[in-house]
């Protein structure tokens, strides 16, 4: 059983569109799309992120965050007419919070011109009614200690919003209160990331802006589902005549159950998962508790990989794309229990070499083993850009604990004092980290 995994806010990124331009069904979607953006909202989708794609992915997001939202759901219907003209078969459809629109457009609950008016639509509504000011931030944490953390604010405006399950939990509420959370999960331990999105999504704090969207989608029936969808926000299928604007306006106060979601569909089987759409962030947060399973990130890691993917679920046409970024990891092997980390054998022994004589590319290599082995990770997944947590699963005390063997392996001595795991959320900055360390000017620290 094959599911697709449809991301929503904050997952768009800078490029992405441009390598599936050139391919002729994803460019009909794109520009479908696009005429509705430039109906809607005034202004073609293409340009301004082109413009812009120099600010990098958050640059992006805080210049044009609507559009950012648009690109991201452009992106997944895109990859998804990729796959389905080429013969590739998914049996269920999964969307995360906004994701849940293109999910219900490559499902067949909506056509591409109504669900981008939908999204516009919902965008309009967040614009004129959301006075709160307030946003979201990923706690690395289960449901139920994030839950504690919000039990000692003063107030009940932050709320969970994302349930992704063991390792990650994501909450939304006023500015002042998530800077609150953010220095109490800083000293119990947790990692508390500020995530790219404009709103306090999932928050009954939402409710002027549902109201609002409620009333110009209702009405939005089903056209019946070509592929099952299944919302983590109604814990359900979506039913045939649903009244899907009714729904999709509920979700902005609803949390999202991703967690449970990903678990029913592994009882039932699921054991391939597709993040159809940018990035990895779904696929990896399945990998962290169903690493035997196989996952599928079409815009993500090799240049040939949406094509692989394609043929990995039963598609045989060629692919036209500009370079593509994408990958099919596979399984992972199955342990009884989750593996301990352990310390990769001290090198053999060797006359002291100088800290300037090891270069930068040796260093990442030495770490990128030292990770892969410790973690049971393959290589390939720990790029400079892979964010530990929200990409890897890899937990604040995973983390702690491989910076100690970091310091063992590199003889770094103690931990620099006022050192926070926060600061060092991606592969790329662990290898800043040794680098500095080893910098002639810091000397040897035993």
């Amino acid at each position: 059983m094959s599911v697709g995994l449809f991301p929503g806010q904050g997952s768009y990124r800078v490029g992405s569109l441009d390598g599936l331009l050139a391919d002729p069904d994803a460019r009909r979607a794109i520009e479908a799309v696009d005429d509705v953006v430039v109906e809607s909202l005034g202004r073609g989708l293409i340009k301004p992120l082109v413009d812009n794609a120099a600010l990098g992915d958050d640059g992006l997001a805080d210049v044009e965050p609507e559009l950012t939202q648009v690109a991201a759901f452009a992106l997944s219907v895109a990859v998804f007419e990729v796959l389905r003209a080429r013969g590739a078969t998914l049996s269920v459809l999964v969307g995360h919070s906004l994701g849940e629109i293109a999910a219900l457009v490559a499902g067949g609950g909506l056509t591409v011109d109504e669900g981008t008016r939908v999204l516009c639509h919902r965008l309009a509504a967040l614009r004129e009614h959301d006075t709160s000011g307030g946003r979201m931030v990923a706690l690395s944490c289960d449901r139920r200690r994030a839950e504690q953390v919000l039990a000692l604010l003063p107030s009940s405006d932050t709320v969970v919003a994302v349930a992704n399950g063991s390792t990650q939990t994501a909450v939304s509420g006023p500015a002042d209160a998530l800077s609150r959370v953010v220095r109490v999960a800083d000293a119990i331990g947790l990692t508390a990331t500020y995530l790219r999105a404009p709103h306090p999504f999932h928050n009954p704090l939402l409710e002027p802006a549902r109201r609002a969207f409620a009333d110009r989608v209702r009405g939005h029936r089903s056209h019946g589902f070509r592929i099952p969808v299944f919302s983590p926000i109604l814990g359900r299928y979506y039913r045939d005549h649903d009244d899907l604007g009714e729904l999709l306006a509920a979700h902005l106060v609803t949390p999202v159950e991703f967690g449970p979601a990903v678990s029913r569909a592994h009882s039932s089987g699921a054991r391939v998962w597709v993040e159809v759409g940018g990035g990895r962030a779904l696929t990896n947060l399945v990998r962290a508790h169903h690493p035997a399973d196989t996952v599928c990130t079409p815009l993500h890691g090799t240049p040939d990989a949406l094509a692989e993917t394609v043929r990995f679920l039963g598609g045989t046409t060629t692919i036209t794309l500009a370079p593509a970024l994408a990958q099919v990891v596979p399984p992972l092997p199955v342990a009884p229990a989750p593996p301990p980390i352990r310390a990769v054998p001290p090198p053999a022994a060797t006359p002291e070499v100088p800290r300037t004589a090891i270069p930068r590319d040796v260093i990442e290599a030495r770490v990128r083993t030292l990770y892969a082995e410790a973690l049971e990770y393959p290589e390939e997944v720990f790029e400079h850009d892979a964010e530990l947590e929200a990409d890897l699963g890899i937990d604040s005390v995973k983390q702690t604990e491989l910076m100690a063997r970091l310091g063992d392996a590199f003889d770094l001595g103690p931990r620099p004092e006022g050192m926070r795991m926060s600061d060092y959320r991606t592969f790329g900055r662990v290898i800043d980290f040794v680098v500095d360390s080893l910098a002639p000017e810091n000397g040897s620290r035993r």
